[in-house]
């Protein structure tokens, strides 16, 4: 776009008579030198918090009550907290309510789980998040597998607390809007912002930047241009395509406990890390649940270097030994000899009919047979098939449209204390635009919020002057 058909737009308690510095762009025809404005006020500090997700609406909301007289600017390109309303099947899942303890908290992160076992989570972990919220007039429930609602099932009680409380400490949200440069000159940040309605160009001076853009581009890109590297995002939290057609036909059922082992093709690696346990739903492309969600997240670089081939190995009896499975299978047999192996199978695998004719069929058993005619080494094969039944793994389905991604700002670059750049002073980062990704559960809001809620309060604090020289470091 060539400056000489933009207008400038002067917004954020910019005043036409303010005194402006310049920032040069060239076109591909003319050199066009834009006014950029400074704040009325000589002693007030603006704050731009690129991203209206929940890390960067959290992290303006903590500024602002830190510190009052702080200017705040949250700028969205879209619909704020939009990834808030759809999370949880539009329950919003908040935080986990079992991990209380920062070591095992921290194994729920493939990326940021060293990190993450410092003080991270003493500044502010799903405790201090449960009761934020509550405080503000949500109320929660933990549910049986640690996930946390609010009791209305709706994300629109964490939207609205979450925009109230923005609302309420003055925080101005400016959306259709987004950030394409940045730079740093005589320690302040000069941004150009683009407005998609009025296809006009904004230019913005910022006394500190939190980048909290989630796994858009454009904070990526921001974050480039202001020196940070960037780890190539690859996708996260994803479902498997199998090559099983047979599969199709028990699509739905669901197992509440299995073991699964990803082994990769091509891919050399101690493959044990890959192994999870957990429940497991089939659907009519494959394996998904939350088992098979987490084994994508821990292996999601290592999937995206195989192309996404592989072999998912299921054990679905993870608490019984093997040759206690064959007993059972040995007992079944002298109990039900005279039935049919379709119809009669036994109850402690806590399998549905059509997955047992699964079973049959891959053993090349006729579900006709009767359970006296069944050879003890087909009763061994089928106890093999329970504790190791392999699927081919071909490619990735869809979970949210990429709900999560690997990848990112390295946290090496970043003070995890409070969350600024270790590049560039004033600089903040906080959530998903961070190379840190968390398993199904809730733990990715969790770093939201901690994150937020890190860099808000350093923010505010550098503002009350609480800032010493060295003690971020």
């Amino acid at each position: 776009m060539s400056f000489t058909s933009t207008r400038l737009v002067l917004r954020f308690g910019f005043s036409s008579e303010a005194v402006c510095t310049s920032l040069k762009r060239k076109s591909s025809t003319t050199t066009t030198t834009i006014p950029i404005p400074v704040a009325q006020k000589s002693n007030e500090e603006r704050l731009v918090v690129v991203g209206g997700g929940a890390a960067g609406v959290f992290g303006a909301i903590r500024a602002k009550t830190v510190a009052p007289d702080l200017n705040v600017v949250v700028i969205e390109q879209g619909k704020p907290l939009s990834k808030v309303r759809v999370s949880g099947g539009g329950r919003c899942n908040v935080t986990n309510g079992h991990c209380r303890d920062n070591m095992i908290l921290a194994e729920n992160y493939p990326r940021g789980h060293k990190e993450f076992r410092g003080s991270f989570f003493n500044m502010h972990g799903p405790v201090d998040t449960m009761t934020w919220f509550t405080n503000h007039g949500v109320e929660l429930k933990v549910e049986e597998d640690g996930r946390v609602f609010p009791v209305s099932n709706s994300s629109s009680s964490i939207i609205d607390c979450l925009m109230s409380e923005a609302k309420r400490a003055g925080v101005s949200l400016q959306t259709g809007k987004a950030v394409r440069t940045a730079s740093s000159v005589d320690g302040k940040f000069l941004l150009s912002v683009e407005n998609n309605k009025l296809r006009s160009v904004e230019y913005v001076e910022a006394d500190y930047l939190l980048i909290a853009s989630g796994n858009s581009r454009q904070g990526y890109s921001l974050a480039s241009q202001l020196g940070h590297s960037i780890v190539d995002p690859v996708p996260s939290l994803f479902t498997f395509k199998t090559d099983d057609l047979q599969l199709e036909e028990f699509s739905g059922v669901t197992f509440p406990k299995v073991k699964a082992k990803l082994i990769l093709e091509n891919v050399r690696r101690d493959m044990q890390q890959f192994t999870q346990v957990g429940p497991m739903l089939v659907t009519h492309w494959g394996l998904s649940g939350p088992v098979i969600l987490r084994l994508s997240a821990w292996g999601a670089r290592e999937l995206f270097s195989s192309g996404y081939s592989g072999v998912v190995t299921v054990d679905f009896t993870p608490d019984m030994h093997i040759e206690d499975v064959k007993s059972i299978l040995g007992r079944h047999k002298s109990q039900f000899a005279k039935q049919k192996v379709s119809n009669s199978y036994p109850s402690e695998y806590g399998l549905v009919k059509r997955f047992w004719k699964y079973l049959l069929d891959r053993q090349g058993l006729s579900g006709e047979m009767l359970w006296a005619s069944v050879s003890n080494n087909s009763l061994i094969s089928i106890a093999s098939l329970l504790k190791h039944c392999n699927f081919q793994v071909t490619g990735k389905g869809q979970f949210k449209d990429e709900f999560v991604t690997a990848g990112g700002v390295p946290l090496s670059e970043i003070s995890l204390n409070t969350m600024e750049s270790k590049r560039r002073p004033s600089l903040f980062f906080a959530g998903e635009v961070l190379n840190v990704d968390g398993v199904t559960g809730g733990f990715n809001f969790q770093n939201a919020w901690s994150g937020g809620y890190i860099a808000g309060t350093s923010i505010g604090e550098r503002v009350h002057g609480s800032y010493r020289e060295g003690a971020y470091s």
